[in-house]
């Protein structure tokens, strides 16, 4: 046994590691915040003047140089702007085409089916960045959700203290981080180029393509048209945003297990076709030329489509 000395010993060692490890993961954690809370303040560092500073922002998010977005393929370009990923056009085709290609080359090694290759490196390359851009925005979407009454407590403060709209709107963009941060420094940056409020205001709802801020931009053109106090719609509204945010999470709450129905119907078929592929190729390999085969799979490949839609109408409830 352990003595008393050597048992003190070992828990001060502990004690040691287990402080270290915190400290090390608080640091990190640290410079995590600070690089997102001046992520836009970096590109600022870059630039020389407001003007430059607009374009580079407005460059980086698929915006033309007025800050619209491109007319062709109007739902792609809506896309990319709201999910807040930055504009690399070359860059997202050379790795989409690198990822399409070597999953298709995998398959066509393990399954010993070419034919199969030629779809999945096309489902890969294509609809994989599409589905990912679909990820980053509804993922930036729940956080400007989240960070919004927060935000819109900042400028409420800032109003009362006797900072005009245009100062308190900037006070957000250096005090938060993204995405929120980024989006009222931009139509902070904007105002100071020369737009007024509500053409900032119009220009980052139409950016974020969320409905919370689509309700902060009709409260600023509400105000600037008819007057009133605005702090006091700005109060408001960041209560209408927190009770609404808390419905959302409520309908996440009931449609769990409609969603987690769903993933599993629609993985499983999958699943046991990637695992008889691996464990055994022949199995449909020997028969998958065969026109009837083809048939079959298409046909049951159209109603595992149908019924995700159905499905996924069942569980789609929006503010």
């Amino acid at each position: 046994m352990l003595s008393l000395a050597q048992t003190a010993f070992l828990v001060l060692v502990f004690a040691a590691v287990f402080t270290a490890a915190q400290a090390a993961i608080g640091l990190l954690t640290m410079a995590g915040q600070k690089r997102k809370l001046n992520a836009r303040l970096k590109v600022a560092e870059k630039v020389d003047g407001v003007s430059a500073l607009v374009m580079e922002l407005r460059k980086q998010r698929g915006l033309n140089a007025e800050g619209k977005k491109g007319e062709r393929l109007k739902w792609l370009s809506d896309l990319i702007v709201a999910s807040g990923v930055k504009y690399e056009p070359r860059r997202w085709i050379l790795m989409s085409a690198t990822a399409g290609v070597t999953v298709g080359f995998c398959v066509a090694v393990m399954t010993k089916t070419p034919i199969l290759a030629l779809p999945v490196a096309v489902i890969v390359g294509v609809g994989g960045p599409f589905f990912w851009l679909k990820h980053m925005a509804a993922s930036r979407a729940k956080k400007l959700g989240f960070q919004l009454p927060q935000a819109l407590d900042i400028i409420v403060r800032s109003l009362e203290a006797g900072h005009p709209v245009p100062t308190a709107i900037a006070l957000v963009g250096r005090e938060m981080g993204d995405p929120v941060g980024t989006e009222f420094g931009m139509a902070a940056d904007e105002i100071a180029y020369g737009a007024t409020l509500a053409q900032a205001v119009e220009r980052m709802s139409e950016r974020c393509q969320h409905p919370d801020v689509d309700l902060f931009a009709a409260t600023v053109r509400l105000q600037e048209r008819a007057g009133g106090n605005l702090t006091g719609l700005l109060k408001l509204n960041a209560n209408t945003v927190r009770e609404r945010h808390k419905m959302r999470l409520k309908i996440k709450a009931a449609s769990a297990e409609g969603r987690a129905s769903a993933m599993i119907l629609t993985g499983a078929p999958f699943f046991a076709l990637g695992f008889i592929m691996i464990t055994s190729p022949g199995f449909y390999g020997d028969v998958i030329h065969d026109r009837f085969v083809q048939i079959g799979i298409g046909v049951l490949g159209f109603w595992m489509f149908l019924g995700n839609m159905v499905m996924r109408r069942m569980i789609d409830m929006r503010l």
